[in-house]
């Protein structure tokens, strides 16, 4: 029996859009975002003028909003919190244990978040490729190792990302520390950090993309993308901006740590907000 023929988009090892003809005629459109954020899958039957979307089961749907749910507010409260500190610290309301704990709070927000999202991508319902363009749920999982996905790699490494900030932040409650110290133990944690945000979003855009960069401003997932993909970049400029120099003991610049901090963070507390709108 001669299989269906498939057509597969993404970049480099990644698919994150599959086409296929169903056994019984017609196409089935599977796309990696839409299937894990939405339960949907896309099909178009023979002869029928409009594709329509195939959903997952209610225990697939339940599972996902929820999921969604938790990590969406999760992100919105962490981002919150990093903005509160870095106003405090701006406006010299409180002092440097005061904005330490405040961040701290925000990371542990962030890494329920990241962690939840890992949830959501295991735990999502897969299609079944040269079936009749329906997808299954399979057993709940708290871990799984797949580096060839692009979402899972996405999330994997904000995840991570978000580890490593809690390394930043909690050595941010130590004292007496030289400034070699302080741009090892705090600074350097901070851009590597960064940079791995910046590496989830660039994924995140091949999946969402499928590999050819583009603007998207009809697609809801497109903009949550980037807006934490600009939040992404301005932490990143803050990190860079936070170094303090051994000459001076001072920092490049404390204002634009702090003002890149505070946007960037309203940047992620926006595609937080986003992101709630973003269910089966």
């Amino acid at each position: 029996m001669r299989q269906p023929q498939q057509h597969a988009e993404g970049a480099g090892p990644f698919t994150t859009r599959l086409t296929w003809q169903p056994p019984g005629g017609g196409t089935a459109i599977w796309e990696s975002r839409l299937a894990r954020r939405r339960g949907l899958i896309t099909v178009h039957p023979p002869g029928a003028p409009a594709a329509r979307h195939s959903r997952a089961d209610d225990t697939a749907v339940t599972r996902l909003r929820r999921l969604n749910a938790i990590a969406a507010t999760a992100f919105v409260l962490g981002a919150a919190l990093f903005a509160v500190g870095a106003a405090v610290a701006q406006f010299g309301s409180g002092d440097a244990t005061s904005c330490a704990s405040i961040y701290f709070a925000g990371g542990l927000c962030f890494n329920t978040g990241g962690y939840v999202s890992l949830l959501q991508v295991i735990n999502a319902p897969r299609h079944v490729p040269g079936g009749e363009g329906a997808l299954i749920t399979q057993r709940w999982r708290w871990w799984s190792y797949e580096p060839a996905r692009a979402d899972w790699l996405s999330v994997f490494v904000l995840f991570a990302g978000t580890l490593v900030f809690a390394v930043d932040l909690l050595d941010s409650f130590l004292q007496g520390l030289t400034v070699q110290q302080i741009n090892r133990l705090v600074w350097a944690p901070d851009v590597i950090g960064c940079v791995l945000f910046l590496i989830s979003g660039h994924l995140g855009f091949v999946e969402i993309c499928h590999g050819r960069p583009r603007l998207l401003p009809r697609d809801l997932g497109w903009w949550i993308v980037a807006v934490n993909q600009l939040g992404s970049a301005l932490f990143m400029v803050s990190a860079i901006a936070a170094y303090t120099r051994p000459a001076t003991d001072s920092l490049i610049n404390a204002d634009i740590a702090n003002w890149g901090t505070l946007t960037g963070a309203l940047c992620f507390c926006v595609g937080g907000l986003l992101q709630l709108f973003e269910r089966p």
